[in-house]
């Protein structure tokens, strides 16, 4: 058919035209009678196809060495795909992954000596999100230095703003002879000011 020409609509009593294939996922050679290919996992969705290890670091807070250690607590092949283990042994590493602090030492934890629990503890999840703007709005709360940086929008680590990060009403980088010439002008509005002054005053004495 060719270009622009309106699409044939099909004659009356024809059979409708069969629905267009859809993507699908594709099954893993590997996989068993019961495999999943979508797990739920801390609130996320998570591949089954991907190996354990892999497919817990698509939880935030969890990296590659914190999905290795949850594996290894909950007794689970770190190479097996996520979509062969049951529910049971997926909610037994959710399990372990709530109580990771207690079995790590503290400076593997994402959230040591936390001020609000007074211990140290593992975030992952939505937590993460929740807890980082709870920290933010405490700092503008008690006045510090990094709290009113986050009001102003500035920027808080201790970087440079000169170049970048300008965020207010002078936009761009103004430069000396335009500076310069803004002043001689200036100057000579001024000097034009001052003569008509005088040129008033002298048709007033006349």
């Amino acid at each position: 058919m060719p270009e622009g020409s309106p699409p044939t609509t099909p004659p009356a009593g024809a059979p409708p035209a069969p629905p267009k294939a859809t993507a699908r996922a594709i099954r893993p050679p590997d996989a068993k009678e019961d495999f999943r290919y979508i797990v739920r996992f801390a609130n996320t969705d998570l591949d089954g196809a991907q190996s354990v290890v892999y497919a817990l670091q698509k939880v935030k807070g969890v990296g590659p060495r914190i999905a290795e250690m949850v594996a290894d607590l909950a007794a689970v092949p770190r190479s097996e795909r996520i979509g062969n283990l049951p529910e049971t042994r997926t909610e037994d590493m959710e399990k372990v992954l709530a109580t990771l602090h207690e079995r790590v030492p503290p400076w593997i934890v994402n959230r040591p000596n936390d001020p609000d629990l007074g211990q140290d503890a593992h975030l992952f999840g939505a937590d993460v999100d929740l807890r980082r703007r709870d920290d933010i709005n405490r700092m503008k709360m008690i006045r510090c230095y990094k709290g009113i940086r986050h009001e102003q929008g500035q920027k808080v680590r201790g970087q440079r703003t000169r170049s970048n990060g300008r965020t207010g009403l002078t936009v761009g980088v103004i430069k000396k002879t335009a500076i310069q010439a803004a002043q001689e002008k200036a100057k000579e509005e001024g000097g034009k000011k001052e003569e008509k002054k005088e040129e008033k005053k002298e048709e007033k004495k006349e």
